[in-house]
Parts: structure tokens; sequence; C-alpha cells
């Protein structure tokens, strides 16, 4: 993986690493070189190689990927994304690219297969020109740690205030902002905004201009996602670009109820009003009519918990989806 160090996609690569490496396969990581990913993925067995990842004009990174591949004569290399998969090394192994958007194809040239976490990029892969039997669909799930809920006084918050959580980077696309707008019409919620990005600065700005800044924390980039949902009442995902959404998943495997904006990730996982909720995108008067449904109904809620926690449990748990990895990368290896 060369991708960043934070973000949902590099969560998932984490928690797939180490959930593969309990079912016994026998894994080398090359990522970048970043000192607590790496000894995240030494302390599950994995041997780790740092690599700069650099870029087009990078020679050295190809080099050296191709001399681990040589050296560890692995059956697949399974790439994460347009970078890492740009640069895999051509073998007598099997090259697996993973997609987690509808990403530009050209980067995906030396995969002979690629996995993709929703129906609608797989069917995107295959209209682009790939063969189906090279395309596969494999979701993601969400580890559920053994952690208590984050204390509310913690984070300046009153007992019996009502927490809304955003796990999220700090990107436009996420739309934090519209979030931001919904919080006026609910004047008893606080909002916990976990992540970091370019548009802190901005959205803390706008908070203040909107007269919420009393009641919205933003947390930066945390490692403790099931203390935070544990904590939580409802949780939010107002993304006007959203290829899967983790955060649906993250959410029902902790018993939280969703609001989500409808973009393409979301509006394929949630059925509206089953286990979750879904407003247009950009509408911050609808997200915060939703809010308070659920905050006003406990029925309501406990319906979309149950909601989805079947989902989970039929799709989008731990086992299933390692079970569906290697699956797939057998019948590819043979």
């Amino acid at each position: 993986m060369a991708s960043g160090q934070h973000g949902g996609a590099e969560v998932f690569y984490e928690d797939l690493v180490r959930a593969l490496a309990r079912t016994g396969v026998d894994q080398a990581c090359v990522i970048r070189p970043y000192p607590m990913r790496a000894a995240l993925l030494s302390a599950a067995g994995c041997r780790v190689s740092t690599m700069v990842f650099g870029g087009p004009l990078d020679l050295v990174t190809p080099w050296k990927l191709a001399r681990v591949a040589s050296l560890e004569n692995p059956d697949v290399i399974l790439g994460w994304m347009n970078r890492a998969c740009r640069s895999l090394p051509k073998g007598p192994w099997v090259n697996v690219g993973r997609l987690g958007g509808y990403y530009n194809l050209k980067y995906y040239r030396r995969c002979a297969h690629l996995i993709c976490n929703t129906p609608d990029i797989a069917a995107y892969v295959v209209r682009e020109g790939r063969p189906a039997n090279q395309v596969h669909y494999i979701p993601n799930f969400c580890p559920v740690a053994a952690e208590p809920p984050v204390v509310r006084a913690v984070l300046k918050t009153p007992e019996g205030a009502k927490v809304l959580l955003i796990l999220a980077r700090l990107h436009e696309v996420k739309g934090i902002d519209v979030a931001l707008r919904a919080l006026r019409n609910l004047p008893d919620a606080y909002l916990w905004i976990a992540g970091d990005g370019p548009e802190e600065s901005h959205l803390k700005h706008l908070a203040t201009d909107l007269g919420v800044a009393s009641r919205v924390r933003f947390l930066g980039w945390r490692d403790d996602r099931s203390a935070l949902l544990r904590a939580a009442d409802v949780c939010l995902v107002p993304s006007r670009y959203e290829p899967f959404g983790n955060v649906v998943v993250n959410a029902w495997s902790h018993d939280v109820p969703v609001v989500a904006a409808a973009s393409q990730g979301p509006g394929f996982l949630i059925t509206d009003g089953v286990n979750g909720l879904k407003v247009p995108v950009e509408d911050a008067e609808a997200l915060a009519a939703a809010i308070n449904s659920v905050l006003k109904d406990p029925g309501l809620g406990q319906r979309l918990i149950q909601g989805g926690r079947a989902r989970v449990t039929a799709e989008f748990s731990e086992a299933a989806v390692v079970g569906r990895y290697r699956q797939v990368l057998e019948t590819i290896t043979r």
C-alpha cells in the first residue's frame, strides 16, 4: 500500500492484513515509512518493508519492490489502490489490484484481477473493458474493539447531551460543512468530528460563523473508533462523495443508528428506514430532520440498529469478508 498515513481505506488495509494473519495467511507488506503502521503490521506477524513510492519519476521504488517480490516469491501480490498498483512488478505470481473507488484503470494495467468493494464499482470496471471473470466484488468489514465508551466529560460534553459522531477526513467531499449547518436546527445535540485534513481551519471558522462552535468538538485523527461509537447516539455520514462508506458498517457493528447522505456507497448500503436513514446530498435541513426523528423516537433508533446488525451478520462480518478474500485469492492462484 502506497497511500497516506490516515484515511478509511488505509485503516481497512490494516484491518484486513491483521485479519488474514489471524487465519494463517503468510504475508509480506510493503508500505510507506509510517512507523506506527509498520509496528502494527509487524505485531501481526507480517514481514514489513518500507519504500518511498514517490511517483512516476521514482525509479528506485519499483526496483526495490521487484527485489522484495523476487525474494518472497509470493503466490499473489495485492496492490492497494492507484499508486501501489502502477508499481507492481511482473513475475510468476498473480498481480491483483484492490479498488475502493471509480479510479482510472490505467493504473491497473499490471493487474490480472481486480477486487472492488461495491457491486457498482465492479460494474464500472467491467464497463471500462475488463472481463467480468477478472473482476470480483468483496465488501469491507469493521472489527469491534473491546473499548469502553469515551467519557463525555473528557470531551467537554454534558452527560445528558445527544452526541452526533462523524468519522472522516476533513475534506470537502465528506460534507462536514453540511452537518455543521444541520446542527443549527439541533439545539440539544453536540457534534464530535474525528479526523484531520485540509478543511480543518475552514470548518472551525464555519462553526463559529454558524453559532454552533460551542457544541462542536474537533478531535483530530483518532484510533479509538469503537470507544467513540459506543459513546454516540447517532453516526453521521454526510458525504457528497463516498464510494463505499466504511463508517456505515462501523456504526452497524457497534449498534449505533446511521443517518447518511445518499451518495454512492451509503446509497447502496442503506435501505432507508430499515437499517439507516438516507437524505439528499447537500441538504442540511433534511439531515437535521432525519437526525431529529432518530433522537425523538427511541423505537425508530432500535429498529435501525437491529436492521444494521442483521446486515453485518449476513454480509459484512470479519469472518464472511476474510473468507471471501481467501476464496477469491486461492481460486486465482489455481
